[in-house]
């Protein structure tokens, strides 16, 4: 989807048309969770601080989320994706994989596929999609970036091996800032110079990984799409507009997301081995500890007698921003959900 959260709020809230809408906070602590097209045109992206959106783009109009209203439209188009093909991997709210090679239609081409999908869309909610086409995921993803919004991309199997030597290293998907600094050092700058770098080397310079790159590199992506994938950690995480610190107030704070991380688990059916909790200073600096137990546990006195234990082993020594706890470890688990309790943006 387009700009998926201001779209939907420029669709629903017409005066918005046209002009330069984040999704989330203008406070000092607010974060950015989504910008229009009209605000990106300024360099305002998602994840980006309010304070330098504000900078960068001074009449900036922000918007609170509304998360259930994404959530439901979310389902309209999944409902639309499941007309085509009953293989659909979602990656996010916004954004999924399908495989068409034998879909519901019986349309042959994915390019027709992709342009009735995204007319279907269109109709039915009012919004915008973009889709990229490839015989793998690696180069959908990729083609998916190329013709935003409102367009589409097919690389064909013929121009995959142009298209990833042309491509700068810091675009391939799953190569992250600080693989990509590492590369760039190592003389990596595009699809090309990784090319050159026998699966060894690769090895060598960064580990398991190292062979997915050597792959990626000659347009090899044997990833499936996978559309039964379930739950491998539920957690929750509260970002602060003010700093806090101190014993008492921290074991408060845990509580409230022990008791919110134990709902979940029980609405979810699910119980866990391993307790995690996750803080952040307020320079951005970030710790997680982690206990493994024998027994299950959804329990919310017993997440939060793991969670203090955690804390207490070396209490924080800085002002904390962020406090989160995610447990995992489930038994019937495969993909890693972790929700925020609110929002900090």
């Amino acid at each position: 989807m387009d700009a998926f959260f201001a779209s939907v709020e420029q669709r629903d809230f017409p005066e918005l048309r046209g002009k330069p809408v984040a999704v989330g906070s203008a406070d000092r602590r607010g974060v950015i969770a989504a910008a229009s097209y009209e605000a990106r045109e300024y360099g305002v992206r998602s994840a980006m601080p309010s304070s330098r959106a504000l900078q960068l783009c001074p009449n900036l109009i922000f918007v609170d989320h509304r998360f259930s209203v994404y959530r439901s439209v979310s389902a309209q188009v999944r409902e639309i994706f499941n007309r085509y093909t009953d293989l659909v991997e979602p990656l996010s709210i916004d954004e999924a994989y399908l495989d068409v090679t034998h879909n519901k239609t019986g349309i042959e081409l994915a390019t027709v596929i992709a342009s009735e999908i995204r007319k279907d869309i269109f109709n039915e909610t009012q919004l915008t999609a973009s889709a990229g086409i490839s015989y793998n995921k690696f180069l959908a993803k990729m083609a998916s970036d190329i013709n935003k919004p409102n367009g589409q991309k097919l690389i064909h199997p013929s121009q995959a091996i142009d298209f990833i030597e042309k491509l700068p290293i810091g675009k391939f998907y799953g190569v992250g800032a600080a693989t990509s600094d590492k590369m760039i050092k190592a003389g990596i700058e595009t699809g090309a110079d990784l090319r050159k770098y026998s699966k060894e080397a690769l090895a060598h310079l960064f580990g398991k990984q190292g062979e997915y790159y050597y792959l990626l590199a000659r347009g090899e992506d044997y990833r499936e799409v996978n559309s039964e994938s379930k739950r491998k950690s539920v957690g929750a995480e509260q970002t602060y507009i003010e700093d806090v610190s101190g014993e008492t107030m921290l074991f408060n704070l845990l509580s409230k997301i022990a008791f919110e991380v134990s709902e979940r688990l029980k609405k979810g059916k699910h119980k866990g081995k391993t307790v995690s909790i996750k803080f952040k200073y307020f320079d951005f600096e970030q710790h997680t500890r982690s206990r493994t137990i024998e027994d299950y546990i959804d329990d919310e006195n017993e997440i939060l007698k793991i969670s203090t234990e955690l804390l207490m082993s070396d209490f924080p020594s800085k002002a904390i921003r962020l406090l989160g706890i995610t447990v995992s470890n489930l038994g019937e688990a495969e993909v890693n959900v972790v929700d925020q309790l609110t929002i900090g943006f």
